[in-house]
């Protein structure tokens, strides 16, 4: 605070009582520098992490309120004390990073996620059909508890984003004979005859369906997947028809069955 102090001499201010957190070491505990990673703050926002994660984190670093880990701007604010800051160095972990910053997204509002994740994509210059943003819009909030950052989030929503007809992986063709395209069809007639396209109601209609052929989820599961995402990570079948809707999964499957015909 020397610098500091300086100047409120020089502007004949009132000298505040300075103080700062601990110095903060890399994981290998060596003293923070540039091979440990990101050192601006629009680095971490490059590599997806969100605001008030990161300000979440930092507050971590040197000062911490009992064992509460994960909380708002706000909250930091009411408790803090410098009376709680400590002085042996923190650490920065990147685990601990992922960890506080998956909590906030994964309570995000899902339009804001769908934009973030808008935004970073085409700075990565990835192709993507016209109407991206109405598709991730749709596939976030059945996406967003399994990713860490909103990189990893763009990897989860992929699959929505491909454009039809979906070129199948060789294991999917593989996995289509004709008995599972046979089941397939079936499915198809009770899927168009569905009165509600939701999660819930998509996930009766598959156990019923595998019960009424008296089959196990695996007879058909595996290729319905592979033609509903083209190989890409995705959730849960009933879930992935969700976010797709109605036409563009049962476009997919169509174009799949069409192909075997």
């Amino acid at each position: 605070a020397a610098r500091q102090t300086l100047i409120y001499q020089a502007m004949d201010w009132e000298l505040p009582a300075f103080a700062h957190i601990p110095l903060i070491h890399g994981p290998d505990g060596a003293k923070l520098s540039k091979r440990h990673g990101a050192q601006a703050v629009g680095e971490f926002q490059d590599m997806g992490y969100l605001p008030e994660g990161l300000r979440n984190y930092l507050a971590r670093l040197g000062w911490g309120h009992g064992d509460d880990e994960v909380f708002s701007d706000e909250e930091a604010i009411s408790w803090f004390d410098v009376k709680d800051v400590v002085k042996a160095p923190a650490r920065l972990d990147w685990a601990k990073v992922n960890f506080i910053n998956s909590q906030h997204l994964h309570v995000a509002e899902d339009g804001r996620l769908a934009d973030l994740t808008l935004k970073a994509l085409q700075t990565q210059g990835a192709a993507l059909p016209a109407d991206a943003a109405a598709r991730l819009h749709a596939v976030v909030p059945h996406v967003k508890s399994g990713a860490k950052t909103i990189l990893e989030l763009a990897e989860h929503c992929a699959f929505a984003l491909k454009v039809r007809p979906l070129a199948l992986e060789e294991k999917t063709l593989k996995q289509l004979t004709d008995e599972t395209v046979e089941r397939l069809t079936r499915l198809r007639a009770q899927l168009d005859a569905a009165q509600v396209w939701a999660v819930a109601e998509l996930e009766t209609l598959l156990k019923s369906f595998a019960e009424s052929e008296a089959v196990g989820f695996g007879k058909f599961g595996p290729s319905l997947r592979g033609i509903l995402t083209g190989g890409s990570q995705a959730p849960d079948l009933h879930k992935i028809m969700a976010a797709l809707g109605r036409d563009e999964s049962l476009g997919r499957l169509d174009d799949a069955l069409a192909s075997r015909a």
